[in-house]
C-alpha cells in the first residue's frame, strides 16, 4: 500500500529560546540538525519517492538533510508554512500573556476563528493544510510521500484538530525513538504528530522521535 508521511522539523533556535516562531524564519540549532540527521537514519528504509516541505529554513533544512540521506531533493511548498501568529511571532509566552491575555485564552481555548496576534485563523490554516496535503498526495501518484512541515500544520492535519491545544488525540500506536519504547494509548496534540484521519484509514501507525516528529499512514 502507498504511504504518507509527516515529518515535524528539527529544533530551531528559536525554539531553544522558547519563543513562538509562526511564520519567522530562524535556522535549526545544532541539536535540531542532529535531530534531522536522526529522522533520515529512522526513514532510510521507507522507500520514500516524494519529498515535499515548508520553506521556511528549519523545515527546509530538515528536509534537506533527510533528503541527502534518502537521495531525493526537496520540494518547497509555502501552502506547509507554519501557523502565521502575527504580532506574537518572536516572543516568549510569558510576554503574549502579558499584552494579550484575553486573545490568548481564547487560542488556548481553542478558537478556530481567532487570528492569533492578527495572523492567520485556524480555519485558514486548516484549509491550508489538508489542501497542500491533497495536492502533494495526488502528485505522488500513490507513491510514498514525505511532508516536512510544523506543529501547528500537523495539528491542523490530526484526528481532532477541532479540539484545543492540549487535547489528547487518540492513535493506535504510539513509538517513542529516543527510548526505544513502544506502546498504545493517546498522544497529546501540542507534542507530537499524528496521522490525520481525512487523508489515513482507521489503522494508523504515529512515530514520534525525540526532535523532528515523523508519523506514517497507509491507504
Amino acid at each position: 500500500m502507498p504511504a504518507l508521511y509527516f515529518a515535524r522539523h528539527g529544533q530551531s533556535t528559536w525554539n531553544a529560546e522558547g519563543r513562538w516562531q509562526g511564520q519567522a524564519d530562524p535556522p535549526l540549532s545544532a541539536l535540531g540538525r542532529a535531530q534531522a540527521a536522526r529522522l533520515a537514519e529512522r526513514l532510510a528504509g521507507a522507500g520514500i519517492a516524494l519529498l515535499a516541505a515548508s520553506d521556511l529554513a528549519r523545515a527546509r533544512e530538515t528536509a534537506e538533510i533527510v533528503g541527502a540521506r534518502l537521495g531525493l531533493a526537496p520540494r518547497l511548498d509555502p501552502a506547509l508554512r507554519e501557523h502565521d501568529v502575527g504580532a506574537w511571532s518572536g516572543l516568549r509566552h510569558e510576554e503574549i500573556a502579558a499584552r494579550w491575555p484575553d486573545e490568548l485564552a481564547r487560542f488556548l481555548a481553542g478558537d478556530l476563528a481567532l487570528r492569533p496576534g492578527g495572523g492567520e485563523s485556524r480555519l485558514a490554516l486548516r484549509a491550508r493544510a489538508r489542501a497542500a496535503a491533497a495536492r502533494w498526495r495526488a502528485e505522488a501518484g500513490g507513491r510514498p510521500l514525505l511532508l516536512v512541515s510544523h506543529l501547528g500544520v500537523l495539528h491542523a492535519l490530526a484526528p481532532g484538530a477541532d479540539a484545543p491545544p492540549g487535547a489528547l488525540v487518540r492513535v493506535e500506536r504510539v513509538r517513542v525513538e529516543a527510548g526505544a519504547a513502544a506502546a498504545r494509548g493517546v498522544l497529546a496534540a501540542p507534542h507530537a504528530a499524528v496521522v490525520p484521519d481525512r487523508l489515513a484509514p482507521a489503522r494508523a501507525r504515529a512515530v514520534r522521535a525525540a526532535g523532528p516528529r515523523a508519523s506514517r499512514s497507509s491507504s
